[in-house]
């Protein structure tokens, strides 16, 4: 999702960027495939004459883009970025970069451990990742059914 966003950004003129985000986003905040095709419609009126790529684009991802909409509004909020996910993977790559080789596999995963244990040193963050997350852990739980324990961890 928001490798679309970023795309529709790419084709439009910076001092557009403000309006076409507040335009696009009822498209995929709304409720339901039909909400959103309605909306991409007067979307696609006020941007298409200007902006025809990122109509496109937006008309080449849809089949993609539907399944989106099916997840509740807490689940979306979870899939729609993989910040969380990216920014690790760059303090991963910067760590190795840093030291160039390890002698032994051994060495290379302590290395990527520290990191990670880097990230949260007082071992708080958890509480409090917990805390943001239960929306979404409730949502996760009712839209698949059986697939978290009662503890919130993978069975």
């Amino acid at each position: 999702m928001i490798h679309l966003l970023r795309n529709t950004f790419k084709y439009a003129a910076r001092q557009n960027w403000d309006a076409i985000a507040r335009d696009i986003k009822p498209v995929y905040t709304a409720p339901t495939a039909a909400a959103a095709a309605a909306r991409f419609d007067e979307f696609a009126e006020r941007w298409g004459t200007r902006y025809p790529a990122a109509i496109g684009l937006w008309r080449a991802a849809w089949t993609e883009f539907i399944p989106f909409l099916d997840y509740d509004v807490e689940i979306r909020r979870v899939i729609c970025t993989t910040n969380a996910i990216e920014s690790l993977n760059a303090r991963f790559r910067r760590a190795v970069r840093a030291r160039g080789h390890f002698p032994t596999d051994q060495a290379a995963l302590k290395c990527l451990y520290l990191v990670a244990r880097s990230l949260d040193p007082t071992g708080t963050a958890k509480t409090r990742w917990m805390n943001r997350w239960k929306p979404a852990l409730n949502a996760f739980a009712i839209t698949f059914p059986g697939r978290l324990d009662t503890a919130g961890t993978n069975q």
